[in-house]
């Protein structure tokens, strides 16, 4: 089969033939239809996230068709579609899995990172960590939901019942979580780089109340902040945007440092907090949500061997909504 393996960071991948992997115990055998480009994998490719096993084949977020299970599976069948999402696996029995926080397990294992991905025609994954897919959505409108849809509304979730959101860095995961905030009734304001007028229409139309350059003040305090982008300058600007009692997400897995920032930013019960993987209860409620509202994915498809144009796009900010690599 042909995949795209990364062999040392900060190279560009290299199309491999490799032997079609063979299913664990507990794993299935999955036929890729589309795997969608995360900023995670950029962090992997540029070495700014420093333990991937090497070589490795990149992408988290995969879509496609059981073609093959191993002995002990007993969720999935041949030919029924699943996803798979960044935690590829997680123990089950440390105080973090028991307490429902298995995005936190110490040995945990990650899709694209610890386990080959989906930058190939064929992936195996452990049947736990799979997820069926609804079937108003195909291979390539799917992909995106396995990270950046997950993500996002795990770090929509960290907002509470917060009204008035605002989204710095208006991407893969802010295109598709404003789609679900809208369908809760909640009002989205969107930052985005200086002058980009182009995402700010974007977002616009996708039913944001306000869309500005980062460097902006919104037109009326926030109840909270979720920060997609990994420009750690933006946390004290978004910290002053929100309301007393308001809250700032950091939704990125890596980010640049925080700059110092003068104490009254934080005072009045503000908080920061970050977002760290996701679990399968995310998945569970996320998927059950997608098709009422129902999300649609914009995407941008690229054939698997174009995976380093797909990337260089999405490092230098072309790509409107998420980019998604199809192996056929």
């Amino acid at each position: 089969m042909v995949a795209m393996v990364l062999e040392k960071a900060g190279q560009l991948l290299r199309r491999v033939e490799v032997p079609v992997p063979k299913p664990g115990m507990k794993e299935v055998l999955i036929q890729v239809g589309a795997c969608a480009v995360c900023r995670t994998d950029l962090h992997i490719v540029d070495g700014e996230l420093t333990k991937p096993k090497l070589p490795l084949v990149l992408g988290h977020e995969i879509a496609g068709v059981v073609v093959g299970t191993g002995a002990e599976v007993e969720r999935f069948k041949v030919g029924e579609r699943v996803g798979v999402p960044w935690l590829g696996w997680a123990c089950g029995v440390c105080a973090y899995c028991r307490s429902g926080r298995e995005n936190l397990c110490n040995r945990a294992q990650f899709t694209g990172y610890d386990r080959d991905g989906g930058y190939a025609e064929y992936t195996v994954a452990d049947e736990g960590f799979c997820f069926p897919l609804p079937d108003s959505y195909s291979d390539t409108e799917a992909a995106p939901l396995l990270c950046a849809g997950l993500i996002g509304f795990r770090s929509l979730r960290k907002t509470g019942a917060a009204r008035r959101v605002g989204i710095y860095g208006f991407g893969a995961a802010a295109h598709i979580i404003t789609q679900v905030a809208r369908f809760q009734g909640r009002q989205i304001y969107a930052f985005t780089r200086p002058n980009d007028a182009a995402a700010q229409e974007f977002a616009r139309s996708l039913g944001a109340v306000w869309a500005g350059g980062s460097d902006q003040a919104p037109p009326e305090r926030l109840d909270a902040a979720i920060i997609f982008a990994l420009v750690g300058t933006l946390v004290p600007l978004a910290l002053a945007a929100v309301d007393k009692g308001g809250v700032v997400v950091c939704g990125g897995i890596h980010m640049s440092d925080i700059p110092t920032f003068r104490y009254e930013l934080l005072w009045e019960e503000r908080v920061i907090c970050s977002v760290a993987n996701l679990t399968r209860e995310d998945a569970r409620e996320f998927f059950a949500i997608a098709p009422q509202v129902p999300v649609k994915t914009q995407v941008e498809r690229f054939p698997l061997t174009e995976a380093n144009e797909a990337i260089t796009r999405l490092r230098t900010g072309k790509i409107s909504g998420a980019a998604v690599l199809v192996p056929k």
